[in-house]
């Protein structure tokens, strides 16, 4: 439920592409990171054998989306024990692999929780380069042309407990990545030509979870997260949005200086990407007490009672990123509510059940909302004032990533392939 609502700032935030117009879908949820797509022709309806263009399986398990450039479409995946970390790009056209790439074997893989994956973190395709994490386990650099590795990253050192899930963005000549394990949290910026550590900064928040014995309570499983980071511009400045655990973070990417932050004890382990707008930025906080939390991003050092414009409850996301179309915020949560609340003032605008379950983040393009469940549905709303269901689509597997966009065609990996639909 809406706790309070303050009074809206003047400071301007326009959400910053951090890649050239040209890229179709370059990095997790789009060209501007927020799921929103320009396309108008995309399917209404689909099935197995229907509308589907090519189907191709993709081998071990990985719940990282396809990012798109050129012709080629780009995602992770890893061996079930987490030993062998791969990259595999597809043709756009056909479907057919143009590369498989082994990039890592690791001798004693970290614990991942089952529902999740050693290849969950998404890539990030400029021209030229593709740039792919597995989080502690390595990083690497890959030229798209001929696939040889260009550089790489095996000495960060985090216990990501659960398995990594934070996806790396682009700024400039810098690859922006969170670290937030049990052990260590961090954010850091690497120079995409190098791979070279440019800054790198700890996560400021006093977790207040030591026991007696001076350890975190859970061995630290209350600190970690899996959220990726977003750029906004305000008044004129980029300010990378970066959620942590139990906090959300403002940061000058060029250096990594903490501008802000907002402290939310209640939550934990974020997991989202936040979207801007409005002279705010939203956010969906983790898991426990679940909170969307709407900021506004022009503050100094702890903003907490000065800059939260309304906070959410009921029904607020843990995974799926949530949606911004003009001055409606969409939501579709884990146990399969979907909700529009108003952008501005955070008043409930509607509910509705979709079923299912849901990790993946939902897609809007030409007035439509796709949802995408753990079971293989798709359900299509009205992205409008009132809940009203307009498709719904099966695809066998069930999806645990997110979808991609290139022009009339959606780019569904689930469980097991990944799907061209098109009409």
């Amino acid at each position: 439920m809406k706790a309070h609502v303050r009074t809206l700032a003047t400071a301007l935030v326009v959400v910053l592409s951090s890649l050239p117009l040209f890229a179709q879908w370059p990095q997790f949820r789009g060209p501007d990171g927020t799921g929103n797509s320009s396309s108008t022709n995309l399917p209404l309806t689909w099935g197995e054998g229907k509308n589907v263009r090519w189907k191709t399986p993709v081998h071990g398990r990985g719940w990282s989306s396809p990012v798109i450039l050129g012709n080629q479409v780009w995602m992770t995946t890893a061996t079930q024990d987490g030993r062998e970390l791969f990259a595999v790009a597809l043709d756009r056209d056909t479907g057919k692999v143009v590369f498989d790439l082994k990039l890592f074997q690791v001798a004693t893989p970290q614990y991942a929780h089952p529902f999740n994956t050693y290849a969950s973190p998404t890539p990030v395709i400029e021209p030229g380069r593709v740039y792919v994490t597995f989080g502690s386990p390595g990083t690497a650099a890959i030229d798209t042309k001929t696939g040889k590795v260009l550089w790489e990253r095996r000495d960060f050192e985090c216990n990501h407990f659960r398995g990594a899930g934070s996806s790396p963005v682009l700024f400039g000549d810098l690859l922006l990545m969170h670290f937030d394990g049990s052990d260590h949290q961090f954010v850091v910026a690497l120079d995409k030509h190098t791979g070279k550590t440019v800054w790198r900064t700890p996560r400021s928040i006093d977790f207040q979870d030591l026991g007696p014995d001076g350890k975190p309570k859970a061995d630290g499983d209350f600190r970690k997260g899996f959220a990726t980071p977003h750029i906004v511009m305000v008044n004129g400045q980029p300010i990378m949005v970066s959620i942590g655990s139990k906090a959300v973070y403002g940061y000058d990417p060029k250096t990594g200086k903490e501008i802000w932050r907002v402290i939310e004890r209640g939550s934990h382990s974020g997991s989202t990407r936040p979207v801007a707008g409005n002279g705010l930025v939203y956010l969906a906080m983790g898991f426990d007490a679940a909170q969307i939390l709407a900021v506004r991003p022009d503050g100094q050092g702890d903003v907490t009672a000065s800059h939260v414009t309304w906070r959410f409850g009921k029904g607020a996301p843990s995974k799926p990123s949530m949606l911004l179309v003009n001055d409606l915020l969409f939501t579709v949560n884990d146990s399969g509510v979907a909700g529009a609340l108003d952008a501005k003032t955070g008043e409930l605008v509607w509910r509705g059940r979709v079923d299912g379950t849901y990790s993946a983040s939902p897609l809007y393009a030409a007035g439509r909302i796709y949802a995408f469940s753990e079971d293989g549905k798709t359900t299509v709303l009205e992205a409008g004032r009132e809940f009203k269901v307009l498709a719904e689509n099966f695809l066998e597997d069930g999806f645990m990533a997110s979808p991609a966009v290139d022009g009339k065609a959606l780019f569904l990996r689930t469980r097991t392939h990944v799907y061209r639909i098109e009409e």
